[in-house]
Parts: C-alpha cells; structure tokens; sequence
C-alpha cells in the first residue's frame, strides 16, 4: 500500500511510456523510443500535477559547469572542486578553474557498443593521500565482453594508466546491460552492479553466474572473506553480494541508517527501487512488475517465496539511471534530507524519493533540468550537480541561495 500514493500522483506523466514503439530490442538506457504525439497533451497536463508537490521551496540558483559532453556517465567532485566526468568513449573530462579539459584514458580492452564504453566513476576511500581513483568499464569485443573494475592514479591534469583489479568472470555477446555502478562502502569495500546482459536473464538467478548481481570486493580486487557465498563451491558465487537483478543503474549509502539502496531498470514496466540485504535474491526475471517489450508475460509470478519484493515500484517506467542520497550531513536544502535523488532517462525529470515517510512518497524537483537525465551527484554543501545525457550533453550545478 505505501507505493499507491506515488503511483497516484506518477501515473498520469509515466502513461505516455505505454505508447513507445520499440524500435529494437535494447533497453531503456538507449533512445530508442518515439512517443505519438497524440499524447502531448496529456504529457503536459501530467507535468503540472507533478510540479505541484516540488521540492525545495527554497530558492536557489542554477549554474552550467560544463557542456558539449559526449555521451557522459558519471561524475565525481574532488575536495578542491575540480570535476571529474566520463565519457563512454573513454575520455575524462577535467573541470577546474572554471576550465574544461578532456583527457583519453588508456583503458585496456575498451569495448564502446551499445551501452557499453566507460561508466562509473568514484574515488578511493583514501585519495587525498593515494590520488586513487576506480572506474568501471566495459571491456571485450562483440563475440564476448564482460565488466571491469580498474584503479588509475591522478596527478591533477593526467591519469595514470589504469591498473584492472576486477573481471567480471561470466562474459556475454551483447553490448547491452551492464550495470557498472560503483559504490565504497564505509567497511572500506567496493559493491559493483553488473547486469543481465538483456539475452541472459535466467542468468541473474544462477549463483555460478555474476550477471546480473551485486558484486562486493576489496579495493585491491580480492573478495572479502564474509561475502555471503564465500564457501561455495564454484568461485564465481564467492564476489555474490545478492542475486537477481536486471539492470541495476543506482547505488547508494544510507548513512543516516545504515543501508544500501539500489535502483535498477525493469522491461516495459517494472522499475525497482531495492534495500539491499547480503545474500537476498531480488526476483528477476521470476518475479517483476514489468512485461517484455513485446507486452509478453515475462513471469506468471508478481511475488514468490524467497525473493524480495521492490520497495518502490515503477510501472511504467521511468527508466532511472543515477542515484545519489541526500543525509542528514547535507544542509543547502533541509527539505531533501532523507531523500534519494534520482535521475531519469524516460521521464526526463530529476525525482526525490522520501526515504522516511514509509510511503517513498516521489516528488520532482529542479524542473529547470530537463531531457534525458544520466547522473546526480550531491556535493559537501548539499548542492546537486545534474548530469544530461547524449551528444552534446551537459553539467549543471544547483545551489541554494
């Protein structure tokens, strides 16, 4: 019941997404969707019921940090404000100063297809000192590609070449659903999303099989003796944090509570935000809210013994890609705390999800973001800087005033 509400005041906005034609099997991180004009008025009438209930009231300003990105993914904030953006083709684009640079990474096996290319970006728990920074990415060819976790130095204007401390073991043919979310746990170790690949989703429910998972390692790339499959027969289950993902785009750290969050896509319908638990199965493809793009039944299942139902569900999709939270240490805007940020790559708005409310009540905020939205960050001041996505996409920073 405590999803009804958001439903309620989503559906209108999210019901476009029912007239998509699909242009090909690929998901919803690519544009391959067209919407019948037939509905732009039932579009806007859905934005002004959503932009009834934004948060902040505060005001604030908006400011563009960077532009003419290409095809960017993340981003990450360095304590003397410089910024750090990828781009999937596997440049790093350095904002410092008020300058804009871009630097080629010299990234072993880069495979740049489909969704594939240059993805995350964090920094090592320890960089003031080390300058460590770990970037996920996809490496491999057509006939077999998979995900890496790679560690690089930075000297302020040049990388280091980086250094693969994590393979992915299970490979695939297709250049879609990766995942690659990054996330530095407080104990120091690294959860890293992989996804099912889109042809092998039955493979997110084999335990031998790291798509469509949550992987959780150690910062030099070994596997914590306390993951939850370590004594497993088969190695591959010893990284298995938790098992049963599509394509898990978000990744989180609660601090004010002590717990993970995850976001992932569904198929047509079926978007998922998660508390993630160490060894919890999250259903896919045996339970979801989601069709095939084909309207197909995927599962006859909604629920099943065993297997973690979403807290928060998106039907249809808003197809959600960045995730960033918003604690009690963050003061520019009060009104977002305990919130999780996210941005949207169907919806194209940037929502905050009420974390404490026990109704994950959603509201859209900062309108003046708009169209395809790839990456949320929150700064130390609790400014949010939002990343676009495509071709000529761009870094905007919002700031209370």
């Amino acid at each position: 019941m405590r999803a009804i509400y958001v439903l309620k005041m989503t559906w209108l906005s999210q019901l476009k997404i029912k007239f998509f034609s699909y242009i090909s099997h690929a998901s919803k991180g690519l544009p391959r969707k067209q919407c019948i004009s037939f509905f732009t008025l039932l579009s806007l009438f859905a934005f002004s019921v959503n932009a009834g209930a934004a948060l902040p009231k505060k005001q604030y300003s908006t400011k563009t940090l960077a532009t003419q990105l290409q095809s960017p993914w993340s981003m990450v904030e360095l304590a003397n404000g410089t910024w750090l953006i990828t781009e999937r083709d596997g440049h790093v684009v350095i904002i410092k100063n008020n300058a804009q640079s871009r630097v080629k990474l010299n990234l072993e096996g880069l495979y740049l297809a489909g969704q594939g290319g240059l993805l995350d970006i964090v920094l090592s728990p320890d960089y003031s000192n080390s300058k460590e920074v770990i970037f996920t990415y996809a490496q491999g060819d057509a006939n077999a590609n998979w995900l890496v976790v790679a560690k690089a130095t930075f000297n302020g204007t040049r990388f280091s070449k980086p250094q693969i401390i994590y393979k992915v073991a299970t490979n695939k043919n297709t250049p879609q659903h990766y995942a690659g979310r990054a996330l530095v746990l407080p104990d120091n170790t690294l959860l890293v999303s992989t996804g099912d690949g889109f042809d092998f989703r039955e493979q997110a429910q084999v335990i031998t099989s790291q798509l469509g998972k949550i992987l959780r390692i150690n910062l030099n790339g070994s596997i914590p003796t306390d993951n939850p499959f370590i004594n497993h027969t088969n190695p591959n289950a010893h990284a298995v944090y938790s098992l049963g993902h599509r394509n898990p785009q978000g990744l989180v750290y609660d601090y004010d509570t002590q717990q993970i969050i995850s976001h992932e896509h569904g198929p047509a319908g079926g978007d998922e935000l998660n508390y993630l638990t160490a060894g919890n199965n999250y259903g896919w493809p045996v339970i979801t809210n989601g069709d095939d793009y084909s309207q197909a039944r995927i599962s006859p299942f909604r629920d099943y013994p065993g297997m973690a139902k979403p807290s928060l569900d998106w039907t249809p999709s808003i197809a959600p890609s960045g995730m960033a939270y918003y604690g009690s240490k963050h003061a520019a805007f009060p009104s977002l705390q305990n919130h999780v940020l996210i941005t949207t790559l169907v919806d194209k708005k940037l929502y905050a999800v009420n974390l404490a409310n026990g109704e994950f009540t959603q509201s859209h905020i900062f309108p003046e973001a708009t169209g395809r939205l790839r990456d949320v960050f929150v700064t130390t001041e609790g400014n949010v800087a939002i990343l676009t996505d495509g071709e000529d996409a761009k870094l905007m920073l919002v700031k209370s005033n």
